[in-house]
């Protein structure tokens, strides 16, 4: 993450809809373009957010990328398959219709997950999610075990040689090296997102170095939810306000 001090707690304004011309837009999904749901495949993506995308990236010449802690094979099945993606923190990378590139699944990611798997053994709500190259252990239904869930990956992390990647409810395995924001400086330097200026929106502390990244390359990041200690320039209030950001965008009222 960038060294740059976090902006204070008070609330940072609202993006103008001019960030929106000539960006390279880099969007996070869970709690940002959908709501995060209980479980993992709890969530929907609609045909209006889907279409509305579709304009959007249209309107930039392709620039228009989800970055997602989730992993390609996910995001397509949700319906994503025509957009650029970066996926598992930065550690994947597809285009529409290509190959995924990324690193080979782990043995030790395979001893992660029985773990985790023993751990959820007979505590209802707490749940494991296999990816494509890492797992997620989900204590949203039992924070009640969300300290024992943290002391369990950073013990694997350390003796399996991974990465622990917390999140909202969650901690996730995976190996290490990569980054939101190193996603944002890869797809930076390729076509179509390169010549953009980078705007960066999410919501979680695991977009942090992505805010930091589009903050370094001369854009921006918005930030989506309650004030915290964030790296972003700008907020909206909830996953409403970043629709109908984009709507803005979409209908030219940039300001």
């Amino acid at each position: 993450m960038s060294e740059s001090t976090p902006s204070p707690l008070p609330d940072l304004p609202p993006p103008p809809a001019s960030l929106l011309v000539g960006a390279a837009l880099f969007l996070d999904f869970d709690g940002t373009l959908a709501p995060i749901a209980d479980t993992p495949d709890g969530v929907i993506v609609d045909n209006d957010l889907l279409a509305m995308l579709a304009r959007l990236r249209d309107g930039l010449e392709g620039r228009l990328a989800i970055v997602s802690g989730r992993s390609i094979t996910t995001l397509r099945d949700l319906g994503f398959a025509d957009f650029l993606l970066a996926g598992t923190h930065g550690l994947e990378f597809a285009g529409p219709g290509e190959d995924v590139e990324a690193p080979p699944r782990r043995p030790a990611v395979d001893d992660a997950e029985a773990a985790f798997h023993a751990f959820a053994d007979g505590k209802p709500g707490v749940l494991v999610e296999r990816k494509s190259i890492s797992v997620g252990l989900h204590f949203r239904g039992a924070p009640q075990w969300g300290v024992d869930a943290g002391e369990l990956a950073s013990e694997l992390a350390a003796r399996l040689g991974l990465a622990v990647q917390p999140g909202k409810m969650l901690f996730e395995l995976r190996p290490g090296g990569a980054d939101k924001g190193s996603a944002v400086h890869t797809l930076m330097t390729r076509m179509p997102m390169a010549g953009g200026r980078p705007l960066f929106i999410g919501d979680d502390v695991t977009d942090e170095e992505g805010f930091a990244a589009a903050a370094q390359l001369g854009g921006a990041g918005i930030l989506v939810g309650p004030p915290r200690e964030t790296l972003a320039a700008f907020s909206l209030e909830q996953v409403a306000a970043v629709r109908h950001y984009l709507q803005r965008g979409l209908s030219g009222r940039a300001e």
